[in-house]
């Protein structure tokens, strides 16, 4: 499974120059260096249908020649079951939470979340100031449903697994990675994952100094192909009686919470999304 966080400048800078615009940080002979450097070396998803480019595609102008993203990734509702104290249980205050395996629970739980493996790669960029850079220091909670669409630690048959939930520190590229399980399609809600970027790992385990609460969304096509796996047949169903356009997170929008999705059922998916904040 391809790293897509791992291809460079090229791939990552048109994504997240939005909020300043590429002309005023390169210049239109920067730009270009930039278009021809860049090539087409970016893998294609295993979506078959084209995904939109970041910001909605290019603009006119000396723009049009790269894609030039909108900006900060969108705040968003961290929904009825996030774990993080805010509406009752806390998951960020017990130990063990710092982890990169989601699948298992910890400390006095032992459940084990299954499902189809994924891994999660997310890159957080910091947009505060003249210069956007890799926010190396800061620290990633994420959370999602399991297989049958039930939060742990709030779904009666899951409330005492804290499973599917976890933080990482980032690195000196701005990188965090996550194994889990591919989340269920449940009704009313496109297929997603939800996440809280914090300043740094301390301010996470204590809910402070919270930088953003969003969502990433997963491609359709990926997900009717997950679905039609065993243990994911409720799923199907869901998933057939929802749209992006009618989400309640993704509605007005999608273009920056959009994961890329490479990989297969047999041997897993890799998903990815930058972070710009």
């Amino acid at each position: 499974m391809t790293d897509e966080h791992d291809l460079g400048l090229c791939h990552d800078l048109p994504r997240i120059l939005g909020r300043r615009g590429l002309l005023g940080v390169l210049g239109a002979a920067g730009i270009a260096a930039v278009a021809v450097g860049c090539g087409s070396d970016e893998p294609a998803s295993t979506a078959t249908q084209p995904q939109p480019p970041p910001g909605g595609g290019p603009g006119g102008g000396a723009e049009s020649s790269v894609e030039v993203a909108e900006g900060e990734i969108p705040e968003e509702t961290a929904g009825p079951y996030p774990g993080d104290g805010s509406n009752g249980v806390n998951v960020l205050t017990e130990s063990g939470v710092v982890r990169s395996n989601l699948t298992t629970s910890f400390g006095s739980a032992s459940g084990v979340a299954v499902g189809v493996p994924v891994t999660i790669r997310l890159k957080v960029y910091d947009l505060d100031g003249d210069d956007v850079a890799a926010l190396s220091g800061a620290a990633v909670y994420l959370w999602h449903c399991d297989r049958e669409g039930r939060y742990s630690m709030y779904d009666d048959e899951i409330k005492d697994e804290n499973y599917l939930r976890g933080v990482q520190e980032t690195d000196a590229s701005g990188r965090v990675t996550f194994t889990s399980i591919f989340p269920a399609c449940y009704d009313g809600r496109w297929p997603h994952m939800h996440f809280e970027v914090y300043q740094s790992l301390a301010d996470a385990t204590t809910y402070a100094h919270k930088l953003r609460t969003s969502q990433l969304a997963l491609p359709q096509d990926v997900c009717e192909t997950v679905y039609a796996t065993s243990g994911y047949e409720a799923s199907v169903a869901n998933l057939a009686s929802v749209s992006l356009d009618g989400d309640m997170v993704f509605s007005d929008g999608h273009s920056l919470q959009m994961a890329k999705v490479s990989g297969s059922v047999d041997d897993g998916y890799a998903i990815s999304l930058n972070l710009p904040v």
